[in-house]
């Protein structure tokens, strides 16, 4: 039984039982002049709030470094960004298409430069941090500036049990997650501080007590990336630099979902409900940092309503099931390798998938 200490408001996200400050002074935002209650974002009253209150901030001038960002999520954000005048660094390392893995840095670079944006496709594996250190370095170079944005978004997926999960594996996993993570934005920080700004969103799951089983190894991992944006809104409070963890509600459309068979696609959403969530989280002001996000959670602390959703849904006449906010720790699906997910599928608990 879990401690009346634990007890989960079913209102809010797990992760934050301290009353949260409030700061009675209004904040600065990139573009806006809209002042933002800094309740945790699950506690503000929707009355108070409308959907104006979501930040849009112009970009221009400003740059994002983008990890994983030659498909998927990472793809749809810069291309979001792109849209707001920012400057994009695609950091990934797809440099040519594979099977079942469509999409390099150099197309999406494309497509960021047809919207009307520079765009710098850059060869990056997070787990050398050497080479994390010369993308920044490669950024300057080419933008005339340092990067303002870095959105974490390269990740590894491994969701099996402890007994199933190879030493080997367990290294690679922690290593781009949690080890990737970390030295990425160290290479930013300095720079970032510097220059007065910086935003860093890390996409992995607020940090709760529950969720284990089947999940050890890959909480671990994302687990440290959610410690990395913690780490950086205290250590840099007061300087204008602001980072939170984001993670969705639903499975959203990747490469990911449809090559580890996540379900049907009725059960997703869009990308793009992520990437609006990055848009708003830059544009908030620096008093508001520090947070565990989940996407719907923060989208509604912001005045969306039931209706503003359902833009999201891969199929407009399904809403998707939120198995990812779900406050169980229930297995329902194990993957790992993706050409052993017709074995995995079999240990599934088929009544979510």
């Amino acid at each position: 039984h879990r401690p009346p200490s634990t007890t989960i408001d079913h209102h809010r996200p797990p992760f934050d039982h301290r009353p949260p400050p409030i700061d009675h002074h209004p904040s600065t935002t990139t573009s806006t002049t809209t002042t933002h209650d800094h309740h945790h974002p699950a506690t503000i009253s929707p009355k108070i709030m409308s959907k104006s209150s979501l930040p849009n901030p112009d970009l221009k001038g400003k740059v994002a470094i983008i990890t994983g960002a030659s498909r998927g999520i990472g793809r749809v954000c810069a291309l979001e960004l792109a849209k707001r005048g920012c400057g994009i660094v695609i950091a990934a390392k797809t440099t040519e298409p594979k099977k079942n893995l469509p999409g390099t840095i150099f197309t999406v670079a494309d497509e960021v430069r047809k919207i009307g944006s520079k765009a710098l496709p850059f060869k990056l594996d997070i787990r050398d941090a050497k080479r994390c250190e010369e993308c920044v370095k490669k950024t300057i170079e080419y933008f005339g500036k340092a990067p303002d944005i870095l959105v974490n978004n390269a990740s590894a997926l491994w969701w099996q049990k402890i007994e199933d999960t190879p030493m080997k594996k367990y290294d690679l996993i922690t290593s781009i997650n949690a080890r990737g993570t970390f030295a990425m934005t160290k290479a930013c920080l300095p720079h970032m501080q510097e220059q007065g700004f910086g935003r860093i969103i890390c996409m992995s799951p607020p940090i709760a007590p529950i969720g284990f089983n089947g999940r050890t190894a890959y909480n671990v991992s994302k687990f440290g990336m959610t410690m990395v944006a913690l780490g950086v809104s205290e250590e840099y409070k007061g300087e204008n630099i602001t980072a939170h963890s984001l993670w969705p509600a639903t499975i959203i459309e990747s490469l990911a979902s449809i090559n580890f068979k996540l379900g049907e696609r009725a059960m997703w959403r869009k990308p793009e409900i992520l990437a609006d969530c990055v848009v708003g989280l830059i544009g908030e002001g620096q008093d508001f940092s520090g947070k565990m996000l989940i996407d719907e959670l923060y989208l509604r602390s912001r005045g969306y309503k039931d209706e503003d959703f359902v833009k999201y849904r891969c199929d407009p006449n399904v809403e998707p099931p939120k198995l990812l906010l779900q406050e169980t720790s229930d297995v329902w699906v194990f993957r790992g390798d993706v050409n052993k997910v017709e074995d995995d599928k079999t240990k599934d608990i088929t009544s979510k998938l």
